[in-house]
């Protein structure tokens, strides 16, 4: 027992590491601050067109998201990353994994919002124009409520899988939680950064959890 906490919680190494540690999460989270409300906003773009049904622009949304959904987050983000200098793009280490995840994330979020609007009712743009609403009006106050309501659970989830996500920026360097631990033990000789920052992403997201968790058992209730 006395060597597996020398090696795995550790305090004395835990203390040295710990503001190592709070700076990977301050840019995790700033990259999911960044991620994932530009990351929503797209994604409603990419449903929002998709619902205008044009044949063209559907057929180009649909490759749009099936590419990024069946491409590779990690080959994505390398692929950026190594590929954009040869473009003649110099985007600073940050720009670029975030551009990576947008366009990763973008997608999944444009598929829930799509199959939110499409789950709401006809009737329910029939009326609300009948009764002098605009086309936009109509969507705005309308359809795009009930339709975020019923896939709230699921934009939650892909949330935490977004959050998740970031992990795999340290395999370029950007100084995100789990490159700083990595380092900390690669310095230390010891396992307790990496077990401190599982810890972390556990406080962090295990709220979001419960949150879908209650979401998923109220919608099965009223259906």
């Amino acid at each position: 027992m006395e060597q597996i906490l020398q090696v795995f919680f550790n305090a004395a190494i835990l203390e040295r590491a710990w503001p190592f540690l709070m700076r990977g999460v301050t840019m995790t989270l700033l990259l999911s601050l960044v991620v994932v409300p530009i990351g929503l906003a797209s994604g409603l773009a990419v449903a929002m067109l998709y619902h205008l049904h044009r044949k063209w622009l559907s057929r180009f949304l649909i490759a749009y998201v099936d590419f990024f959904r069946a491409f590779p987050p990690l080959v994505l983000l390398l692929f950026i990353y190594g590929g954009l200098p040869f473009l003649g793009i110099d985007l600073p280490l940050f720009g670029t994994v975030a551009l990576a995840f947008l366009l990763n994330t973008s997608s999944y979020y444009g598929e829930i919002f799509r199959a939110g609007l499409e789950s709401v009712p006809a009737g329910q743009a029939e009326a609300a124009r009948s009764t002098g609403l605009s086309r936009g009006q109509t969507m705005l106050w309308v359809i795009l409520p009930q339709a975020t309501r019923n896939v709230l659970p699921d934009l939650i989830s892909n949330t935490l899988e977004v959050i998740k996500l970031t992990t795999l920026a340290s395999v370029i360097g950007f100084t995100e939680l789990l490159n700083n631990a990595r380092n900390a033990q690669a310095l230390t000789y010891n396992a307790t950064p990496i077990v401190a920052a599982a810890l972390i992403y556990l406080v962090l997201l295990w709220p979001l959890v419960r949150l879908v968790s209650r979401l998923e058992h109220k919608s099965i209730a009223v259906r």
